[in-house]
């Protein structure tokens, strides 16, 4: 605001005038963008300088203007900016306010009470104009504007253009019956409208009591849409916040799953790398296996070539053993043989002991070479038995030994299998268990988020089917109410236009008597102007008398054209009444949950409805009281005319009659 004070001050000095302290004051002391310039004495330069700064200031919402004695020229520059009002404008700042109404976007509220915009009619008039082209304004305070009936007919036109304006004040003026009647005919059309004050207007009390019937069903009406509308409100809301909460839960649901689907993964690439490392240690121990069976087959190998050669020596020595067998029988027989040839000798040598004892020696010396070579045979033999025997132990230790490194060598790599292969049973079955478990886990995850979506499917088609046949229940109930308000529609249909054409036959027999008064009239006058100069007043009278017949002719024909006009507004309500029952329909389709309240809604619409026709039927029927006293009226004023012309005629004086009221 400091600097909107700084260009007030700017533009009035280089308009060469001083700004105003007060107005300072105010743009100082400005709240919530309000500016009060109230009864405060404005001058051109101050609004030239509002008027070119209002436009471009975005904080300042309100303009009060209330008792500022502006000039022409000082309101028209004030209302060039598109600001909401609260002023004193003339005539020529009534037609700038009139266009501003008709272009602005933005003003909602106008207060312009104790300003005379009804003295100029045709300033007025572009006012009204505007008003009627206006979008936006919801409240107009027009009191003390000395407004006439011309002007209410006026804001009457406005009245039916108009679609926004809810409250408007009109106290304190000069409308008048006329004026009041425009207003009260102009009401039907408009539905916004649910206040009008008409206080202090010289108004006759049927009329205010007919506008505040008006704005009462315009009341109930607002109110019943405010509350529709707040229901509606409510439910898409709540409609939301339902599809919010399914989507919220779906994308819960679908997270759950993705990371249910990211943990399987992990696992499953972790059991994988897992299985690959075990595939791999198996791997390493099956080439560890297999260089242990190669290993074994070569100590297997090593060993078969050990039995081999086992074998062979084993062969050597039967054949040493049979080789020695042999030689000992050989040498037994040799032996034996000897002994023979020892015993033949020596009986020989007995026999020739005599002529062999010089012999004896030499066989002596025989026996005893023969018994050292038996000795060192016998000796070689024990060496060679020895030797065996030493070559058949060591064979049996390294036989032995052997077949104890064989053993030692199959047991450990049995070992060593039966290690690898319990440790790769133990981690298989341990991956196995532990793959078990997490599939187990994860199917009975799924299994619950199965169990949840199914539960969730069956609650949304319960609700769904609920929704279904609340809604043709719904639907039933509106066709039969639709069917019921048609019915009620055509029956006062028919019963309007059986009054209609009353109405048109009373309208012709009015004429009918109206054609033969005005036969009678012109009989009269035939007669009168015989009479001379003596019936100059009498014909003057009888000039007044046939102006006002004509008149209240007129007006009855406005009355019933009126009456006409009205039927068709009526009818036109009540098609409009029709989109708006179809209009509702759909409504109460799209609020599939809550159509039981909304048939609710469109029971207590039908009730105001019947209400409004009820209205509708004593505003008729006050209309045809209305128009039975007017007839009274012309019958009775018929009468006197006729009374006076024949005493005219006749010579005799005229009663003072009058026609009541």
């Amino acid at each position: 605001m400091e600097e909107f004070r700084r260009s007030y001050s700017r533009l009035c000095k280089e308009s060469g005038a001083e700004p105003q302290e007060a107005v300072l004051q105010q743009l100082h002391q400005l709240p919530r963008g309000r500016l009060d310039l109230a009864t405060q004495s404005l001058t051109v330069d101050t609004c030239r300088a509002l008027g070119k700064l209002l436009p471009r200031e975005t904080l300042c919402t309100e303009l009060v203007l209330s008792d500022c004695m502006l000039s022409e020229e000082g309101g028209t520059l004030l209302l060039s900016c598109p600001r909401r009002c609260l002023g004193s404008p003339r005539a020529t700042g009534a037609e700038a306010l009139g266009k501003l109404l008709q272009q602005n976007k933005s003003i909602q509220s106008l207060t312009l009470e104790w300003n005379n915009l009804g003295t100029w009619d045709d300033a007025f008039a572009t006012f009204c104009g505007g008003l009627a082209a206006n979008g936006t304004l919801q409240q107009l305070d027009l009191r003390n504007n000395q407004i006439s009936h011309k002007g209410a007919e006026e804001l009457a036109l406005a009245l039916k253009g108009n679609a926004t304006l809810q409250q408007l004040d009109l106290r304190w003026n000069n409308i008048g019956l006329l004026g009041g009647r425009a207003l009260m005919n102009c009401l039907p059309s408009n539905r916004t409208l649910w206040r009008l004050d008409l206080a202090g207007n010289n108004i006759p009390g049927d009329v205010l009591r007919a506008v505040e019937q008006a704005m009462g069903h315009n009341q109930d009406r607002l109110t019943t849409f405010q509350e529709n509308h707040a229901r509606t409100h409510v439910l898409s809301r709540e409609v939301q916040r339902l599809r919010e909460e399914k989507s919220k839960q779906f994308l819960d649901l679908m997270e759950t799953i993705d990371k249910q689907r990211e943990e399987m993964a992990k696992s499953s690439r972790a059991s994988a790398a897992r299985i690959g490392q075990l595939q791999e240690a198996l791997n390493e121990r099956h080439s560890i296996i297999n260089a242990l069976k190669a290993k074994l087959q070569m100590t297997e190998a090593a060993l078969a070539l050990s039995e081999q050669k086992a074998q062979d020596l084993g062969e050597l020595l039967a054949t040493a053993e049979q080789e020695q067998l042999s030689l000992s029988q050989r040498q037994a027989k040799e032996r034996r043989l000897e002994q023979q040839e020892a015993a033949e000798r020596e009986s020989k040598l007995l026999r020739d002991l005599s002529a062999a004892n010089e012999k004896n020696l030499l066989l002596q010396n025989q026996v005893d070479e023969l018994e050292g070579k038996v000795k060192c045979q016998q000796e070689q033999l024990f060496q060679t038995r020895q030797e065996l025997t030493s070559m058949s132990a060591q064979l049996k230790m390294r036989a032995i030994q052997a077949e104890e490194r064989l053993d030692m060598e199959k047991r450990r790599s049995r070992q060593s299998l039966e290690d690898s292969e319990s440790l790769r049973i133990k981690e298989v079955e341990h991956m196995s268990r532990h793959l078990e478990e997490s599939e187990r886990a994860m199917q009975e995850r799924v299994q619950r988020l199965e169990a949840v979506r199914l539960s969730l499917e069956e609650e949304l088609s319960r609700v769904k089917a609920a929704a279904l046949s609340e809604r043709g229940q719904a639907e039933e109930e509106l066709i039969k109410a639709k069917s019921q308000a048609r019915l009620e529609e055509q029956q006062r249909l028919a019963h309007l236009e059986e009054k209609l054409r009353l109405l048109v036959q009373a309208r012709d027999e009015a004429q009918g008597a109206c054609l033969q008064q005005k036969q009678a009239v012109v009989e009269a006058q035939t007669r009168a102007s015989q009479l001379g100069l003596q019936l100059e007043g009498l014909r003057r009278r009888l000039e007044e008398l046939q102006q006002d017949l004509s008149h209240k002719d007129q007006e009855r024909v406005a009355e019933v054209s009126r009456v006409r006009v009205e039927l068709q507004e009526q009818n036109g309500r009540l098609q409009a009444e029709l989109a708006a029952q179809e209009a509702l329909r759909e409504k109460a389709a799209a609020l599939e949950r809550q159509l039981k309240v909304m048939a609710s809604d469109h029971r207590e619409a039908l009730l105001d409805r019947e209400s409004e026709n009820a209205s509708l039927r004593e505003k008729l029927r006050l209309r045809e009281a209305e128009i039975a006293r007017i007839r009274d009226e012309e019958a009775q004023r018929a009468s006197f005319l006729q009374n006076a012309v024949l005493a005219y005629v006749q010579g005799s004086p005229v009663r003072t009659l009058s026609p009541p009221k």
